[in-house]
């Protein structure tokens, strides 16, 4: 058996670092020792303040209270994304975290829907998306884990202050026996013989010497990317915005809070909207090839619905990612990795998906190759899956603008164009092992920007269309039913996990 590894050193804290200890201690050995090196005087990137439905599946993994995490980081409940402006000006659609209904003997809520839909039924597919209705009515409540429920077929995700999660799950993390040194890292010291990093020199003359290192010192990728030089690959063709102005406001006036993110499409990027209990957060992520930095601050500004508390801030970034997220005795979490922009929250997922696969090829000391590629495979198809579901809120649409027109022409990825034309023939939604949206999340994109089926499932025909329209509109009224009996967004935070700040307000 190969000897075990005795020691890991994380560098770099921020969320990235403190999700990966985190993830980490919970799944390994008590006698694992497990360092995290940061420095108080490198400011992190938040990035994620939005998150999808398996960060709970990942706090329930390391054993964080529900409750007390929301209390703990401003957090309010997000049952899916609205979008403004996308496909084409004056549209607006939902994506949300959940399904449009179940299988009705055997066949698929979105065929049924498709078949009433060319026979006349101009219902909107949202009518029959619980996790829509709730969140255009302002309502939450838990769902109900019995699929014949009225309240099965939807899910919800968080949004939250990434400064104070991390900070929380630091606390979590020092309770059970991760150590935290306060120094920035002056030097990687490789080995001579084989190039693996052997320790780490601080600022302050110390060496911390370990068997696996992890690295989470964002963009700069101080050990994956320089240290260890594996290259950054540029994904800036198909994505090509590449800043984003960042500013918090005050809670807005009306009492209610919106169980749900906002995107809106600017002339050359999107405007995000994050309410918080405390505050809401706010940001424009755009092209400086398509505009300037002051125009797009402009248009932020003159977009809010509160006033800001600090002064805005401006992001540079690239899209794309390293070319191995593993290499040597060393593996990437964060934007060490990479970087995809933030219209689906998927930063924070792809941190909580890298600290368990990790967990799940954990090595030895030999480093199995075959350990290292495989890691690599997932996280390269967890890469390419997302940048083709971001892409495909840009390519599907018909609005004015250099940057939309430019997006609507380019060149797709081949497996991107396969889905597109195998929606378009039958409603048919391909979803591949490692991806980060299942099959409702596809639709609602496809949908909300205008793609129609030209056919739909034929099994749906073995049933008389006037069974299926009294089935669809059962559906509809016991989901108008449900909902007028829930409390709203604020009433049920207030009653369950208020946090002070709330409290107070």
């Amino acid at each position: 058996m190969p000897e075990p590894i005795r020691k890991i050193i994380i560098a770099g804290g921020g969320t990235a670092g403190w999700i990966t200890a985190a993830a980490l201690r919970a799944g390994l050995a008590k006698e694992v020792d497990i360092l995290l090196i940061e420095s108080e005087d490198i400011a992190t990137i938040g990035v994620g303040e939005a998150t999808i439905p398996t960060i709970r599946v990942f706090n329930e993994h390391v054993g964080i209270d529900e409750l007390s995490f929301i209390r703990a980081t401003e957090a309010t409940f997000k049952l899916g994304i609205e979008f403004v402006g996308w496909g084409q000006d004056g549209n607006r659609y939902f994506h949300p975290f959940g399904d449009y209904g179940g299988t009705y003997e055997g066949i698929a809520a979105h065929q049924i829907w498709r078949r009433l839909n060319l026979a006349g039924d101009e219902t909107p597919l949202e009518a029959y998306s619980i996790g829509t209705q709730l969140a255009y009515a302002g309502r939450f409540f838990p769902p109900n884990p019995d699929p014949r429920s009225p309240m099965h077929d939807y899910s919800y995700a968080f949004h939250f202050d990434a400064g104070l999660y991390a900070r929380f799950l630091r606390q979590v993390c020092e309770q059970r026996g991760v150590r935290r040194i306060n120094a920035r890292i002056a030097d990687v010291n490789l080995r001579a013989e084989d190039g693996y990093i052997d320790s780490l020199t601080l600022d302050d003359g110390r060496t911390e010497a370990a068997d696996l290192f992890i690295d989470c010192t964002g963009f700069r990728a101080l050990l994956l990317g320089e240290a260890l030089g594996v290259p950054f690959i540029d994904w800036s063709g198909f994505l090509p915005v590449d800043r984003a102005w960042a500013v918090p406001t005050q809670k807005p006036a009306s009492p209610h809070l919106t169980p749900f993110t906002r995107s809106t499409a600017r002339e050359a990027g999107w405007q995000w909207r994050i309410p918080l209990q405390h505050r809401t957060g706010n940001g424009h992520v755009f092209a400086s090839a398509y505009t300037s930095d002051q125009d797009a601050l402009d248009t932020l500004m003159q977009n809010l619905d509160a006033a800001p508390l600090k002064d805005p801030m401006l992001l540079r970034f690239k899209t794309g990612h390293r070319k191995v997220f593993w290499e040597k005795n060393c593996v990437a979490v964060g934007l060490s990795t990479g970087f995809l922009e933030p219209l689906e929250s998927t930063s924070i997922n792809f941190i909580q998906n890298s600290a368990i696969r990790l967990l799940e090829l954990f090595p030895a000391k030999d480093f199995d190759p075959y350990l290292r590629d495989e890691y690599n495979l997932r996280n390269q198809a967890s890469y390419d899956y997302v940048r083709d579901f971001i892409i495909a809120h840009y390519c599907l649409n018909d609005k004015p603008g250099a940057l939309w027109r430019d997006c609507a022409h380019m060149s797709l990825p081949d497996d991107l164009q396969w889905k597109l034309e195998l929606y378009k023939r039958r409603g048919e939604v391909l979803v591949r092992k490692f991806d980060h949206f299942h099959e409702p999340s596809w639709i609602s994109i496809y949908h909300g920007h205008g793609l129609r089926a030209a056919a739909y499932d034929p099994l749906a025909d073995r049933i008389p269309l006037e069974a299926l329209s009294e089935t669809m509109r059962k559906r509809r009224e016991q989901i108008a039913q449900v909902i007028a009996k829930l409390p709203r967004h604020e009433d049920f935070i207030r009653q369950h996990c208020a946090s002070e700040a709330f409290a107070i307000a």
